[in-house]
């Protein structure tokens, strides 16, 4: 595929804290979150002004998907954006609850696991061709996904050792406190399958495009951490996106299936040398970095034949080669800016070189989820870039803007739609693919190709809400910041 459409769902963890008092329970929590969301948008599932989607999710999850986007800097502002839309909520849930005598403090993480051990994810969504032979796609992806938590993995405190968490480390059975590349590998439980929670695989199977099926395909990835640096945002997709390419264009690669992908994420996970080898299906044994480098290699001579596809792919490249590099040189000095797992290693050892602490003391795990903090005033992710020791993709400006504008893609039509039916005071219904006035026969409008940021059946149909000029709810009552 020429081009590709991008998009990154992610559940938030919600919590309320009230030393002395009950806490809120989960479903009491995300009710009063969810609160001004089903005020404007009668629902707790809404599609927003800026193409994206915001609702709640099994076990009290905020979720927020992306729109579609069709550039990195598109994906990795609205990535962010989200983060800026459900932290507005939290703030106007934490004035509402003081304003009713309510104590304690609301808490929004953007990670993937839970005290109790419960993960939720961060999923990535990739369009490509329909003419793509799946089942040969998801093998040879598996190995690249397994291994690309050395690139992207947001880096995890287990304070009590691997009883604690179910996790596979052969050689390492002491119990002792460690830290791993990934939250979310030691939560997956197969290669590939249709399944989501009861039995979460690396890479979902089901056919859903949102697109026109005779065209298209998602490739619908949940194996990923959430992420907090941009810069690694947008390397989790980029790496990917080579590599798919690499795969359409039908360039025979070396059969690295893995005996048991499953065990070999959890030990590539906890092993931060990157050295120790997994056993592949043809008896062989490779390291995760010695899979990584090979994938680079690949995709470098594939670029360097096929050329560029956008801009920022030698931006990608460097990346990925100089943090393949601080792995093997364990040495993170030249990323620990910008990839999540190093810059929240150098915090965490820079805490616990200060106060005489190792991974075992409470501290620490109270200062890794506090990482994820996405209140701008409390999170530490959010201190460290504001002091310039976490490097941005994108500029702040483009953030806010991408929380209320959509990309030059089918957002753009579900967004214009959206603001003028609610500037209008129609009831409409969208998702993906369909925008619908619910109070006018026939005016549903179908959007198939994710690429189009005009389509006339819709322009037609904003138009005459313009035209109607009823009063009703504004836009801007729409959660946005």
């Amino acid at each position: 595929m020429d081009r590709r459409i991008y998009g990154v769902e992610t559940e938030f963890g919600l919590a309320h804290s009230a030393p002395g008092a009950r806490p809120l329970s989960p479903e009491e929590a995300a009710r009063t979150l969810f609160r001004p969301v089903v005020a404007w948008g009668r629902s707790s599932n809404v599609f927003l002004p800026n193409g994206g989607r915001l609702y709640l999710d099994v076990g009290s999850h905020p979720e927020y998907a992306t729109a579609e986007c069709a550039t990195l800097e598109d994906l990795v502002a609205q990535d962010k954006a989200g983060e800026l839309i459900v932290d507005d909520l939290r703030r106007q849930a934490q004035d509402a609850l003081r304003e009713q005598g309510t104590a304690g403090q609301l808490y929004l993480f953007k990670n993937n696991v839970d005290s109790r051990g419960n993960s939720y994810g961060s999923h990535e969504n990739y369009l490509i061709a329909r003419r793509t032979e799946f089942a040969r796609l998801v093998q040879i992806l598996i190995p690249f996904l397994v291994t690309r938590q050395l690139l992207v993995g947001a880096g995890k405190v287990h304070p009590a050792g691997p009883e604690d968490f179910g996790a596979v480390r052969m050689g390492d059975d002491t119990g002792a406190p460690s830290y791993s590349f990934s939250q979310r590998a030691d939560h997956i439980w197969e290669g590939s399958s249709s399944a989501t929670t009861r039995s979460r695989p690396l890479i979902n199977t089901r056919d859903e495009p949102h697109a026109d099926a005779e065209h298209y395909r998602r490739l619908h990835v949940i194996v990923g951490d959430s992420t907090m640096s941009q810069t690694t945002t947008a390397l989790r997709i980029g790496t990917t996106d080579l590599v798919l390419r690499m795969i359409e264009a039908g360039q025979i690669l070396p059969d690295r299936t893995m005996v048991d992908p499953v065990r070999s994420l959890r030990e590539v996970s906890h092993d931060l040398t990157g050295t120790r080898p997994v056993l592949l299906a043809d008896g062989t044994r490779r390291s995760a970095l010695d899979l990584q480098h090979e994938h680079l290699e690949a995709v470098r001579r594939f670029v360097d034949r096929e050329g560029a596809h956008h801009d920022r792919v030698p931006w990608v490249l460097d990346l990925w080669a100089r943090t393949l590099d601080a792995v093997a040189h364990q040495d993170t000095s030249a990323i620990d800016t910008e990839i999540d797992w190093a810059i929240k290693k150098k915090l965490l050892d820079g805490y616990a070189a200060r106060d005489g602490l190792d991974l075992s003391a409470p501290r620490m795990a109270q200062l890794d989820l506090a990482y994820h903090d996405t209140a701008p005033e409390r999170g530490l992710f959010n201190l460290l870039q504001r002091r310039g020791r976490a490097a941005t993709f994108v500029p702040d400006e483009r953030v806010q803007d991408a929380a209320r504008t959509p990309p030059a893609t089918r957002a753009a039509v579900r967004g214009r739609f959206i603001d003028a039916a609610l500037a209008s005071g129609h009831h409409y219904t969208v998702d993906w693919v369909h925008l619908k006035l619910n109070d006018r026969g026939r005016s549903t409008v179908l959007c198939k190709d994710p690429f189009a940021a005009r389509n006339p059946e819709a322009d037609a149909l904003v138009a005459a809400l313009g035209e109607s000029g009823a009063a009703g709810r504004g836009a801007g009552d729409a959660p946005v910041v």
